[in-house]
């Protein structure tokens, strides 16, 4: 039995390869998930930012519209004046002129206000873009990075499930259906070592005669409280 529990142990080891890199390939989509939507959450902030930009225009243009709109009603109010012959109406257009004057002030000081916000966030995008182009460069090598290391990973597991198969096998039938519902059921080793008369397993004592049966080796021995399979390390 020495032998066959020499057999279980290099059986495990490539079974819990096998499930680590199993593990491993499931977390691969995910990861990918996240660069992609690091890539575009980048994207998004730029786009925002060129939104405002291209609002920013919209609203200076609106100004520069309702400028040259008070401007065309000025000349029309200047050339009516000089046409009136009364008094109160000159000075009433005068009023009117100065109100739109003013209101012409007031317009122009927001035109340039918006005109510093667009230098400002010119700038500013100049910097998102480079830093999105950055990005974009990193989270593609990563991806790269992923594509290769799940062609590697792949590779690892075929190898190592085929290997699985020709030791498997070589393992006595009626023993290789308990270690596979051990295995199965434990979730991480089904042939465990016994310590200082402890199963590394489960943690627990064993009794005497049972640690005494796992050294000799003769014969398959499991824990009384878990179940795992015993050896003993010499």
């Amino acid at each position: 039995m020495q032998a066959e529990l020499e057999k279980l142990l290099i059986l495990q080891d490539r079974d819990q390869k096998i499930r680590q890199i199993g593990i491993e390939i499931k977390t691969l989509p995910q990861q990918r998930k996240n660069l992609e939507a690091q890539v575009a959450a980048t994207a998004a902030s730029l786009e925002s930012l060129k939104q405002r930009a291209r609002q920013l225009e919209v609203d200076r243009k609106k100004l520069e519209l309702d400028v040259g709109t008070r401007q065309s009603t000025i000349s029309r109010l200047k050339t009516q004046q000089y046409e009136t012959r009364k008094n109160d109406e000159f000075q009433a257009m005068g009023h009117e002129i100065e109100r739109y004057e003013k209101e012409i002030v007031q317009l122009e000081d927001q035109e340039l206000e918006l005109m510093e916000q667009a230098d400002k966030l010119r700038a500013e995008i100049a910097t998102a873009e480079k830093t999105a182009s950055a990005g974009r460069d990193s989270v593609n090598r990563q991806l790269a990075d992923l594509e290769e290391k799940t062609k590697t990973l792949q590779t690892q597991l075929g190898e190592l499930k085929n290997e699985r198969v020709q030791l498997a096998h070589n393992i006595d039938e009626e023993v290789m259906e308990r270690y596979e519902r051990l295995f199965a059921s434990k979730g991480d080793a089904a042939v465990v070592a016994v310590e200082h008369g402890v199963c590394t397993g489960c943690h627990m004592k064993v009794t005497t005669a049972t640690a005494v049966h796992a050294k000799s080796g003769n014969e398959i021995v499991s824990c009384e409280q878990c179940g795992r399979i015993l050896y003993v390390t010499e």
